[in-house]
């Protein structure tokens, strides 16, 4: 037998016996907050607490039962229970990460709660979640990500001017920062290109540097490198002579170097600098046929004119029927040009004093002049003799007897000189 039979009998034979009490408020008036009663009494009392009344309890919506949903009014003036309608509470939200919720009533129902993120994340799925009387939320199935990308800067590089001598520049600059409103500060970049301190050539140059952040996503700058070299108008290579430059040729700090052909003397500037104003240092050079003057008072002074411009062969025999000489310059005549590429005068001296005669090609050298060349030289007029003088004035080789142009050449090939003369001359395309 239930507990609620047990408690109707007790209350019939209370009824039916002594402790009856007809009619009479017997329990306390039943009153209950947020919620609504509808009682029945044994006989239809006026008075709804009336012993053996039964009660049922119902709440509003929005709250919910604790304790018994029905009630008997007892003999003892007791209910046969307690009760109360408590305000229904859902379970606690799901915090968003990068995010937050604001409600209006905490956990409790019909409380309206407002999802919101994090600077830098956007709120995807509900955005608010009401707590129904069920004791569930409405919504709530929200998440806060990030999708906007990091703030990218690139470097803003002037142009760079190429440093003297050379075709490139070094350039410098300070690594970028990405900047992201969800992860702050980002140094892991990604360059597309030469790296800061690297030495570009002359032109535009396109870099760029890509940045992401923790969701992906990304950013990208670019940025361009110019390098200007700073160019002289080109130098042209003179008539009978070559030039050498180094670096380009016509750029700033640029060295041009001239030499003369054989017979011919240098005009203007040996050396020309590119400058930076784009102009060139020194005179436009030239090479003009060079002109001995044989009118000077002294063998030294003659020979002063050759000095770092001419090799000089000096020839002495007694006599035009010398047969070593004339052996000697029938051998030369058919050498003429490898004596120019060797940069290299022949200088005659024939006869004995006061007869003696000296010449240069077609130009005669005074009987004086030439017996000041043969005391300078130490060079006997009574027999055949030469000498090869190096463009320093320097005694190399001395010859009793003829030789040939060949043993010559191979002679003067040997001086240091002469190896850096060849190597210019291959480069401008100059040979016999």
């Amino acid at each position: 037998m239930d507990n609620w039979m047990c408690v109707y009998m007790i209350v019939g034979l209370q009824l039916s016996g002594s402790f009856a009490y007809d009619g009479v408020p017997w329990c306390a008036p039943v009153k209950i907050k947020h919620g609504h009663v509808s009682c029945q009494t044994p006989r239809g009392e006026r008075y709804k607490n009336v012993l053996g009344t039964r009660c049922k309890i119902r709440c509003k919506t929005g709250y919910e039962m604790h304790g018994s949903s029905e009630i008997l009014c007892m003999a003892s003036k007791q209910w046969s229970g307690n009760y109360a309608c408590r305000e229904v509470r859902c379970p606690k939200l799901a915090m968003p990460s990068n995010g937050g919720y604001k409600c209006s009533d905490g956990s409790y129902f019909n409380s309206r709660c407002q999802f919101f993120c994090s600077p830098g994340y956007t709120l995807r799925g509900d955005h608010s979640a009401t707590c129904q009387s069920s004791r569930t939320w409405s919504g709530g199935n929200s998440v806060c990500v990030d999708v906007d990308p990091p703030i990218f800067k690139c470097p803003n590089i002037k142009e760079k001017t190429a440093e003297p001598g050379k075709l490139t520049a070094k350039v410098t600059w300070d690594t970028p920062e990405g900047k992201d409103t969800a992860d702050g500060i980002l140094t892991d970049v990604i360059l597309k290109g030469k790296p800061s301190g690297s030495h570009f050539p002359e032109g535009n140059h396109k870099l760029s540097y890509t940045v992401f952040d923790r969701a992906e996503n990304k950013a990208t700058c670019r940025f361009n490198v110019r390098v200007r070299v700073r160019r002289c108008t080109p130098l042209s290579v003179p008539d009978n002579g070559w030039m050498k430059c180094d670096s380009a040729g016509d750029n700033y700090g640029a060295t041009c170097e001239f030499r003369c052909l054989g017979g011919y003397e240098l005009r203007g500037s040996a050396a020309r600098v590119c400058q930076f104003n784009m102009e060139w240092s020194g005179l436009e050079t030239s090479c003009a046929p060079m002109n001995i003057n044989v009118g000077v008072r002294s063998a030294a002074a003659l020979l002063d004119q050759f000095y770092e411009k001419r090799r000089v062969l000096i020839i002495s025999a007694p006599s035009a029927a010398n047969h070593y000489y004339r052996f000697q310059m029938t051998n030369l005549q058919h050498a003429q040009c490898g004596l120019d590429l060797r940069h290299v005068t022949v200088i005659e001296l024939v006869g004995v004093y006061p007869a003696q005669i000296g010449r240069i090609r077609h130009r005669l050298i005074p009987p004086g002049l030439a017996l000041q060349l043969r005391l300078l030289l130490q060079l006997s007029q009574n027999s055949f003799s030469m000498v090869l003088l190096d463009k320093q004035g320097v005694d190399k080789q001395r010859y009793t007897f003829p030789i040939t142009a060949a043993e010559i050449f191979t002679t003067i090939d040997t001086f240091p000189l002469r190896t850096e003369e060849a190597i210019l001359q291959k480069e401008a395309g100059q040979s016999c």
